[in-house]
Formats: structure tokens, C-alpha cells, sequence
């Protein structure tokens, strides 16, 4: 009788597992490939529908170099297009006019300090 009780159980623990994934509850991997591949999709639906033909092609261009950059003006604009924001199609202008103010606001300033004392370079008595 136990060992029935016993493999009935591991039969639905099986099936359980089986059903959330084996990762606790969370969703298996091909779910989580197809929430990302719906996610893409949208996001190219919605990026087809505020860009030109040439600006959708800049952006295309610089993802290839700054996929970074990329991300992050195509997140705006899906954000300006959701919040509506974004009126008529967005020329190439328009896109390097955003482009410019995406550069402005992620622009690293660097400084380079010098110290001389610690390098010695100052010190006149090692000539």
C-alpha cells in the first residue's frame, strides 16, 4: 500500500513539475522565449508605426554599432508612442534630433588628475 502511495505521488509530483517548470513555480523556458519573441514583435509593430522608412533604417544602423544606445531610444519612443507623444511618423531629422539629446544626457565626462608628487615628477634633486 506504501509503495503505491509512493509512486502515485512522484506520478503527481511529475505532472506538477512538469506543469510550472522545474524551477519552482516559474515559467519554463520556451514560455519565457515566446513572451520574449511577443515582446519583439510589439516592439517592431510600434516602431514601424512612428518611424520612416530612413529612420527606421539609422536605427537600424546604429544598433549595429551602439546596441545600447539603440535600446534605449527604442524604449523612448515606444514610451513617447504609448503615452502619445508621438503624433505623426518620425522623420530621420526628427530621430537624429533625439539621438542628439539621448547623447547629451548619457555623455560620460572624464577628468584625468595628474598628481605629480606621488609621481615624482616635480622633484628637482634627481637631476
Amino acid at each position: 500500500m506504501d509503495d503505491e502511495l509512493e509512486a502515485i505521488k512522484a506520478r503527481r509530483m511529475a505532472e506538477l513539475q512538469q506543469q510550472y517548470g522545474a524551477g519552482g513555480g516559474g515559467p519554463s523556458a520556451e514560455e519565457q522565449q515566446e513572451r520574449q519573441r511577443q515582446q519583439t514583435d510589439m516592439k517592431n509593430s510600434i516602431l514601424s508605426q512612428v518611424l520612416d522608412q530612413s529612420a527606421r533604417t539609422r536605427l537600424n544602423t546604429i544598433a549595429v554599432a551602439k546596441p545600447e544606445k539603440a535600446k534605449m531610444v527604442e524604449s523612448m519612443l515606444v514610451q513617447m508612442a504609448r503615452t502619445g507623444q508621438i503624433q505623426n511618423k518620425l522623420g530621420e531629422d526628427q530621430l537624429i534630433g533625439l539621438l542628439a539629446r539621448v547623447s547629451e544626457q548619457t555623455q560620460n565626462k572624464t577628468t584625468v588628475k595628474f598628481d605629480r608628487r606621488r609621481m615624482r615628477l616635480d622633484d628637482s634633486d634627481e637631476d
